[in-house]
């Protein structure tokens, strides 16, 4: 049986502590470095057995006992190595010792079953005579897994070189031989600090100098008439059968054929599966080629090119490298545009990409190679998930004076797409594509036509939409001209997110015409991108079950019709979602999985990013938010697509409104407006203008505040934009509450609290209908917050609050309450709104609706005077600090939030830290998860 280290020490084990004691012989075998020394030192320690003289016996080392050293009275473990290195007469005395084994005694002996000299009997062709008490077994052992393989690099490069890539390959390479493995391991360690942990990188380390020698010794013992058969295994460098194996190395069928047998039986070559031939450890043909004379290397290689041209289905990559080795570079540059082109078909475009740029980047590439292959690589790139170096290439080859004037359009207009859609340089890609329009308007339509649609997306900043309008014109006439039906669906595609967006009347009836149901593979994937574009601009618009419906249908087309860049962005999409619904179970970890899985390209993840930042901001956790928020400083936040930027600036702004930063952040929220009114799509206001209107009239700005509402209102006329509906209700009552605040008498006050807080129960209600859960609560608690201070003739102040911020200590007093019971109502709806914050895990909002809440409750009848006793046990309030302090909130920022002083605050979580026996706010955040 194939068993590891492990269940051989078992095995041996339970062998010898049978209840009998007989005697034990165990065979192992292994290939070379599979561990048989290492595993007979275990025997050797072995803790369950029991303690008889140990011997060690190592073959052809010379000296070892003799045939009487097996009739020993007392218990003997033979440990006995390399048995496939003895001669007959070590042999036959290794014989003796095995069969005089007595009660107690046991054996293990190792040996290669590659090397020795009958096939399956380590002891020779002798036979042995087995006494009928021996328990005999037989164990081989077998080559580490992949994980036992991230162990061991783990342990010799640490966490940042174990990567996956690197794992994967070190085990393709080694074929988890473990002395190869750790070989390789320490020659890769040479490279320390600059190994990343790249399969390139783990090639590029070379062969460990015991696996190079191992293998050149016995390719050298193989007669020099049969070592060609050896040298096209290394040059096929994979599972070959027998006459492909002849047909390489030129030896023909009959001498071909003899020439393996004598490879196998001198374990030069390995049998690898049935009727494939190559070496036992891939690496060993790299030390193999390495020798070969150049001119023989190119014949062989020449041979390999063609044998594999035969094979069905053909690898043309292998064949394209094959043919280059030969320098026969026609043939090469045929076979990389083939071998593109089969990837592109199978929806392997990070394969086609790899093999097109390392192609590309070389010097001396004939023009016409070029201007073939520089459009694969860009179709490929544009619809892959990579672009960073592919940008660099294109950039330099449309600089290119001998191409084209259509190749290098076409060129221009995928590398404009690349550089708005996977870069985020937007303004550098408007350009491009502007470029790649005109270039293309006598010379190719359809590619003309594309061009246009492109420039109809309206997402990046900097354009008005009506420019986008214009350009749907164009690119319209230009496909009907083309009467290409893939370019037609391609506009159609553009047309939808540009309507959908703008919430235009007839958006619905545009994506009905998507033709989801096309033969065309290249319909079918501008089909996915039209449904995912509506999907996005929907869920933007607040119609999120429509919008979860066409996100499902995109990226299922987008899975079948392989566009795996149209299913990556319908993922942002649908963490958008996700947050606006109050789904947040598990979804911070969603987005961080996002983020981690397109770091290659972190554009892509922009929504991950934004919406990672909202669940910070909502949990208090005030310093990530802003790292997330500002994209963790991979790209500018200025080049995040319109509706997007528009979203994290106005939680940037909620941020600076809590830490009283009133003047920098009415500056801010005048820049992220200018970049929304300039766009001129009004529903992607609605993210974005609460706190905008908030920022400006706490600065005092209230003419700048009302013509936001105004022009916001304007903008959106009688649109169907559910959000920015609410948005823009919910924005009339911030500003109302503001002036209000701002009245001189106490009548004027109140009556202008009162008509904030409707305005903001109509918000909540229409948040309600979407359903938007925390944007209702927000707007509830500012229902609730209104209605109290016009019942108490003062509007307490935090941060979601405008008007001037109360005295500290004044607010931590309970107000006093009116006798009719008309405020009961909305003290339970606040109360049942901080309930909603801690369901969502909002942990911030609530302690701040709780502050608020427990501020203005009425003191309770029968409560005796002076302040409860809690004992041991935290206070509600000391908990409400405790955890807005875990979450790292300052102590100025928790005073703010629950308009306590921040000597108060300090208190408060001393007291914490005191009962709970922390000894740290670190620790804090333990002792409180442990808190039952």
């Amino acid at each position: 049986m194939i068993t590891t280290c492990g269940s051989v020490l078992r095995s041996f084990a339970r062998a010898l502590t049978g209840p009998r004691a007989e005697p034990v012989l165990m065979f192992v075998e292994g290939a070379a470095g599979e561990g048989k020394s290492h595993l007979l030192q275990e025997l050797a320690d072995l803790p369950d057995a029991p303690e008889p003289a140990r011997r060690w016996w190592r073959c052809g080392a010379g000296g070892g006992p003799s045939e009487e050293d097996g009739h020993r009275p007392e218990a003997t473990l033979w440990l006995v190595d390399d048995v496939h290195r003895a001669d007959e007469d070590e042999l036959r005395r290794l014989r003796g010792v095995l069969e005089g084994l007595g009660p107690g005694s046991a054996a293990a002996a190792t040996y290669r079953p590659e090397e020795i000299e009958v096939p399956g009997l380590p002891l020779g062709g002798t036979p042995m005579t087995y006494p009928g008490r021996l328990t005999v077994l037989t164990n081989r052992l077998a080559p580490w897994d992949e994980e036992r393989v991230r162990r061991a690099t783990e342990e010799a490069l640490g966490g940042s070189g174990c990567t996956a890539e690197a794992v994967t390959r070190l085990h393709e390479r080694t074929g988890g031989v473990p002395r190869v493995v750790v070989d390789l391991l320490a020659m890769v360690r040479e490279q320390w600090p600059a190994f990343t942990g790249t399969a390139a990188e783990v090639d590029a380390a070379g062969v460990p100098p015991r696996l190079a020698e191992l293998v050149l010794s016995r390719t050298h013992a193989v007669p020099p008439e049969h070592r060609p058969v050896v040298w096209a295994a290394a040059v096929l460098d994979g599972p070959a059968g027998r006459d492909e194996l002849a047909a390489v190395s030129g030896l023909g069928a009959g001498t071909g054929t003899g020439a393996l047998l004598g490879a196998l039986e001198g374990a030069a070559l390995a049998e690898l599966g049935e009727g494939r031939y190559g070496f036992a450890v891939p690496l060993a043909a790299s030390a193999v080629r390495a020798t070969l004379p150049g001119p023989v290397r190119q014949d062989l290689h020449r041979r390999a090119a063609n044998v594999l041209s035969r094979r069905q289905p053909v690898d043309w990559a292998a064949v394209a490298g094959h043919h280059r080795a030969a320098g026969e570079g026609h043939r090469w540059l045929r076979a990389v545009e083939r071998a593109a082109e089969s990837a592109e078909a199978s929806g392997r475009h990070e394969q086609a990409i790899t093999l097109l740029e390392r192609t590309l980047a070389l010097p001396g590439l004939p023009p016409q190679a070029r201007a073939r292959l520089a459009p694969l690589l860009a179709r490929n790139a544009v619809t892959g998930l990579r672009s960073d170096q592919t940008v660099e290439v294109l950039a330099q080859i449309v600089q290119d004076a001998a191409l084209p004037p259509a190749v290098r359009g076409e060129l221009r207009l995928d590398l404009g797409l690349m550089l708005c859609n996977q870069m985020g340089r937007s303004h550098e890609g408007w350009q491009v594509l502007e470029v790649a329009a005109g270039e293309l308007r006598d010379v190719r339509s359809v590619l003309a036509a594309r061009a246009m649609a492109a420039l109809v997306t309206p997402y990046w900043p900097g354009v008005s939409v009506d420019v986008h309008r214009g350009w749907l014109i164009q690119a319209v006439a230009a496909a009907d001209d083309s009467g290409d039906a893939a370019m037609r669906t391609a506009v159609l595609a553009n047309h939808v997110g540009l309507a959908m967006s703008c919430a235009d009347p007839e958006a619905w009836e545009l994506v009905e015409q998507l033709p989801v149901q096309s033969t065309d593979p290249a319909c079918l994937r501008q089909a996915a991108r039209g449904l995912c574009n509506a999907a996005d601009s929907a869920v933007w618009l607040g119609f999120y079950e429509r919008g979860a419906d066409l996100l499902a249908a995109g990226r299922d087309l987008s899975a079948r019709s392989g566009a795996p860049y149209t299913e990556h962005s319908a993922m942002g999409t649908r963490l958008l979602q996700q947050w606006w619904t109050g789904r947040w179970l598990g979804l911070d970890k969603r987005c961080e999985d996002f983020v981690a899985a397109t770091a290659d390209m972190p554009f892509i993840a922009s929504d991950a990013y934004v919406v990672r930042g909202l669940l910070a901001v909502a949990q208090g956790d005030w310093g990530e938010a802003r790292s997330w928020l500002s994209q963790q400083g991979t790209f500018g936040t200025e080049k995040l697509p319109v509706p997007l930027g528009a979203a994290a600036a106005g939680a940037v702004i909620r941020l600076a409104l809590a830490r009283q930063e009133v003047t920098a952040t009415a500056e801010h929220a005048r820049a992220a407006w200018k970049v929304v009114a300039d766009k001129g799509v009004w529903p992607w206001a609605a993210e974005l203008a609460p706190w905008a209107v908030e920022a400006l009239a706490r600065a005092g700005d209230g003419a700048g505040a009302h013509t936001m509402v105004r022009n916001f209102a304007q903008g959106l006329g009688r649109r169907d934009a559910p959000a920015a509906r609410a948005a823009l209700v919910w924005s009339r009552a911030v500003l109302t509450e503001t002036e209000a605040s701002g009245e001189a008498s106490a009548e004027g006050r109140r009556s202008g609290l009162l008509e904030a807080a409707a305005l903001y129960g109509e918000a909540a209600a229409a948040y309600g209908e979407l359903p938007r859960p925390y944007s209702q609560a927000l707007t509830t608690e500012g229902a609730a917050r209104c209605a109290i201070a016009a019942d108490t003739e003062g509007a307490p102040d935090d941060e979601g609050a405008s008007g001037p911020v109360p005295d500290a200590e004044a607010a931590s007093r309970p107000a006093p309450v009116p006798e009719e019971d008309a405020i009961l109502p909305v003290l339970a709806e606040l109360e049942s709104c901080a309930q909603r914050f801690t369901d969502l895990g909002a942990v911030w909002d609530a302690a701040r609706a709780r502050a608020l809440l427990r501020t203005r409750q009425p003191v309770r009848k029968g409560r005796p005077p002076g302040r409860p006793s809690h004992a041991d046990q935290l206070s509600p309030r000391e908990e409400e600090v405790a955890q807005l302090a875990v979450s790292g909130l300052t102590n100025r920022e928790i005073a703010a939030t629950l308009h306590l002083s921040p000597r108060t605050v300090e208190q408060h979580i001393a007291g914490a830290m005191r009962k709970t026996g922390a000894l740290s706010r670190r620790d804090l955040a333990h002792r409180l998860d442990a808190t039952p």
